[in-house]
């Protein structure tokens, strides 16, 4: 195994498909949809900024221009409960991408570890 977790994850064009699909699995996730699915939600750039903000996190280029993870979900009040579906379409998402064991648990770490910055903040 070797090369940064972002070559793993397939690049630019791998993690941008993944993203892709975890946004999906979100607006399909009746736990949390309601979370994605207001007027002001715009997919695309929900996609783009998912898939930048993985490119960044994972040792890829840094185009990611979204706030921090503890501003965007600020007064959210976002449950531990939506909190374990998001990581759960996650997972699916690198199933659909035919990502590895190793790698799948290193996006997870990566996710979890920013756990106190998104729930009931």
């Amino acid at each position: 195994m070797s090369g940064t977790l972002y070559e793993r994850l397939g690049g630019t064009e791998g993690i941008t498909k993944i993203a892709n699909d975890v946004v999906d699995l979100h607006l399909l996730n009746p736990a949390i949809a309601v979370r994605f699915t207001n007027a002001k939600a715009d997919v695309k750039a929900m996609k783009n900024g998912a898939a930048t903000f993985l490119m960044a996190g994972t040792g890829g280029p840094d185009l990611y221009k979204g706030a921090d993870m503890l501003t965007t979900h600020k007064g959210m009040n976002v449950s531990e409960k939506e909190f374990v579906e998001v990581m759960a379409d996650v997972m699916k998402a690198m199933d659909m991408n035919n990502i590895g064991q190793r790698e799948k648990e290193e996006v997870l770490f990566v996710l979890f570890s920013m756990r106190e910055e998104i729930i009931a903040v």
